[in-house]
């Protein structure tokens, strides 16, 4: 999605700060659970992450506070770098 557009929907249907809740799926290595984790506060964030039935992927979601929109899309700009990751 076009980060602008992106950004406007986040305006319209959040109030910041809030909490907002990330969902991706990836193939499972633990090179790609250690990034993901690594991205999310430890200490405020809940983060859960789940293995698929045969163990290829996981998927992760992670609610969190958020101080603006800009916030969020920098988050998702991060995620980009892991191969296969997809954003829901």
């Amino acid at each position: 999605m076009d980060p602008i557009a992106f950004k406007e929907l986040l305006e319209q249907n959040y109030t910041w700060p809030s909490v907002y809740m990330f969902k991706f799926v990836c193939p499972a290595s633990h090179d790609n659970i250690a990034y993901l984790e690594s991205l999310f506060d430890s200490e405020t964030a809940e983060v859960q992450i789940r293995q698929s039935a045969k163990g290829n992927f996981v998927s992760i979601t992670a609610k969190e506070l958020m101080l603006s929109a800009d916030a969020v899309i920098v988050r998702y700009a991060k995620v980009k770098e892991i191969p296969g990751l997809l954003s829901l």
